[in-house]
């Protein structure tokens, strides 16, 4: 690392970099994250992680980012949004029983990939100005308290949902982090704008913002359509209505995303009319179909039994719509054409789907 750095200078030309390679704001924070340690013991001693249980096991380090790269003493903190202009159009689909939800933010390719190129594109920069200097990316991929430190670099405050908002942007948009070395001057953070509100406690479809900024993710349909393996819970089924992949409700009802952004990021656009398609089209997509057509994007984590599970509720709640019957007849052709040669748990889930009234 090069001597005689100016710090404050640094950390605004890192703000203009940031700008440059496509984030909509970027912030400074230290690696103080004492209250939000207390917090996250008390959560996981309620279980409110469900299966998630990286979440407990890796200790500390979550919190103490030092602990996760030593010698870490900043986080440069980026927000970048996602919703494509169609994407935005398209919420309607919630009310069609007949087409699949997928959460706007899965709509294109991984943001993963996306953000860990421009994060590194960042360092890069930084490093051509004050030569070999310590830092790690991130990108929802490590024990990081996104949230909590994105908050403490300015962009935002935690909503009662326990999404970071901003004034300007609402809530749609990815995070990502530098941990660094560098001791730049921080950000100060923002005051919080909920107010009395509580939308999106109310509107949730499984009640699973329990309280102000509590999150039980065992109930949450994010969580029982990504991160939960097993057979979903028959309570929470028919809550789910056609949400297949994540569900956008607490940031639908929010007031604040009224001010949200659209993307101008290409590799967000929609990909295979994902935001406009109907449940039948996507449960009869073979597991090479969901491969290939699925390369790149966050929705293939959960692999080709997962999805055909969450579609299979989603017709099964069709099933029990007012839908006319001949509507309904392609959607129990389609479910009946997969018995026999589904797993076991997809045919828990075809049973119950084909069992209502």
């Amino acid at each position: 690392m090069k001597s005689g750095i100016n710090f404050k200078t640094l950390a605004d030309q890192i703000k203009t970099w940031g700008r440059e390679l496509g984030f909509q704001e970027t912030g400074i924070s230290d690696t103080e994250l004492g209250v939000e340690e207390n917090y996250l013991q008390q959560w996981l001693q309620q279980n409110y992680h469900g299966e998630m249980d990286y979440m407990a096991r890796h200790g500390t380090v979550r919190t103490r980012p030092q602990e996760l790269v030593p010698g870490t003493v900043r986080v440069i903190s980026v927000r970048l949004n996602y919703v494509a202009a169609d994407g935005k159009e398209s919420w309607s689909v919630i009310d069609d029983s007949e087409a699949a939800f997928i959460s706007r933010y899965a709509l294109g390719r991984d943001y993963h990939k996306v953000l860990r190129a421009k994060l590194q594109k960042l360092a890069d920069k930084i490093q051509t100005e004050v030569g070999e200097f310590s830092y790690r990316v991130f990108t929802d991929s490590a024990p990081v308290m996104e949230v909590a430190l994105a908050r403490k670099a300015g962009l935002g405050w935690r909503g009662k949902h326990t999404l970071l908002l901003s004034r300007d942007a609402g809530s749609m948009f990815f995070l990502g982090e530098l941990y660094t070395d560098l001791p730049l001057p921080v950000d100060s953070d923002t005051t919080e704008h909920c107010g009395s509100c509580t939308k999106c406690m109310d509107v949730c479809p499984t009640q699973a913002i329990i309280g102000p900024y509590q999150l039980d993710a065992r109930r949450c349909i994010s969580y029982l359509t990504i991160e939960h393996q097993g057979a979903i819970p028959e309570q929470f089924r028919e809550a789910m209505g056609n949400r297949i992949y994540g569900c956008d409700d607490c940031q639908l009802i929010c007031p604040w995303n009224k001010y949200a952004r659209l993307t101008t990021e290409t590799d967000f656009q929609i990909r295979h009319q994902l935001d406009d398609v109907t449940l039948v089209e996507l449960f009869n997509w073979t597991a090479q179909q969901f491969s290939d057509r699925m390369a790149g994007s966050a929705l293939r984590r959960i692999g080709h039994e997962q999805w055909r599970r969450n579609i299979a509720v989603a017709m099964g709640n069709a099933l029990r719509s007012d839908l006319a019957e001949s509507r309904k007849a392609p959607i129990r052709a389609a479910l009946q054409n997969a018995q026999g040669m589904a797993s076991a748990l997809v045919s828990e889930h075809l049973e119950w789907a084909l069992g209502g009234p």
